[in-house]
């Protein structure tokens, strides 16, 4: 028998009085209180309590074993408390990686708001446009950009994503603006990591293989090559839409422009109850919805199984 098993359940039938009402507080049966405080008894070789079928009363023995017992029951369950907090607290390093333009314009700006009001937490950012292994590479959190597929990973969507095909007046002055998916094949289509476009047509997702002259793994150097009239290049909202708006760009293909995009929090699956991970991913969702309002109306804070793109 374990040396403190029974004093729980001795000291709550001397605060309040009956075998019940302890077993009620404790979430247990009376016959498993009865039996307990008799197994103390035993071990102690010396009988606590007086019962009679109308009260409890305490033996000499039993008032000044109490007396040390009750603080003790107190300090046990503070520690408890205080270990709960403890792990209950967000703490520790976060391990987050992101695209890099994405990452260095909005995702960094946010966790070092986040780690003035946390110090207690630490991060590693690591930003590059290459598909990232989170669990090979030990990261807790991976921001991820497009549509996903369904898997064991764990995603909440943070806001809402718009690919854009665009080109600049000058290349238009060049080359005809087009209006069919087929058309592509007649242009000079700049892409970066993918040569492949995403498109829905009539609600179904479809990819166009695309060819042109030019190629980079960096959105901003694409960005430039579409803004000099190199090309066509299919980009995200984040990088054209003030290009747009200015008059710098110019949107084509609107029709077939898919929404079942965005961007995503992805954690491993036995991540996702960390209190640091839920701090980190509730925050960055509150935040960009903020500063990128959501387009449609699917709900920011649902949580899906998906995989990265």
């Amino acid at each position: 028998m374990h040396p403190w098993a029974g004093i729980e359940a001795f000291v709550e039938v001397v605060r309040l009085g009956s075998f019940a009402s302890a077993a009620q507080r404790l979430g247990v049966s009376s016959s498993h209180v009865s039996r307990q405080i008799a197994a103390l008894e035993k071990r102690l070789d010396a009988p606590l309590l007086y019962r009679t079928t109308r009260r409890i009363r305490l033996t000499e023995a039993g008032r000044l074993y109490y007396e040390q017992c009750d603080a003790l029951v107190d300090g046990f369950r503070d520690a408890d408390a205080v270990l709960r907090d403890f792990e209950a607290r967000p703490r520790g390093e976060i391990a987050l990686t992101c695209a890099t333009t994405f990452g260095e314009r909005y995702i960094a700006p946010l966790i070092n708001d986040l780690l003035t009001q946390y110090p207690q937490l630490s991060v590693r950012l690591h930003f590059t446009n290459r598909k990232v292994d989170l669990i090979e590479e030990g990261f807790d959190i991976g921001i991820r950009m497009g549509a996903l597929e369904d898997s064991s990973m764990i995603a909440r969507r943070l806001t809402d994503r718009r690919e854009y095909v665009v080109g600049s007046p000058d290349y238009f002055q060049h080359y005809p603006q087009p209006h069919t998916l087929s058309e592509l094949r007649r242009h000079r289509c700049l892409h970066g990591s993918r040569d492949r476009w995403r498109f829905a047509v009539d609600g179904i997702a479809r990819e166009v293989t695309v060819r042109g002259p030019w190629q980079a793994n960096s959105g901003p150097a694409l960005l430039d090559a579409v803004l000099k009239g190199l090309g066509l290049a299919q980009l995200p909202d984040y990088y054209v839409e003030q290009h747009l708006a200015k008059g710098q760009l110019i949107s084509v293909l609107d029709a077939y422009r898919h929404s079942d995009t965005g961007v995503w929090a992805v954690t491993p699956h036995h991540r996702q109850r960390s209190p640091k991970v839920r701090l980190v991913i509730d925050y960055l969702a509150e935040q960009l919805a903020r500063r990128l309002p959501p387009r449609s109306p699917e709900p920011m804070n649902s949580l899906e199984r998906h995989e990265q793109p």
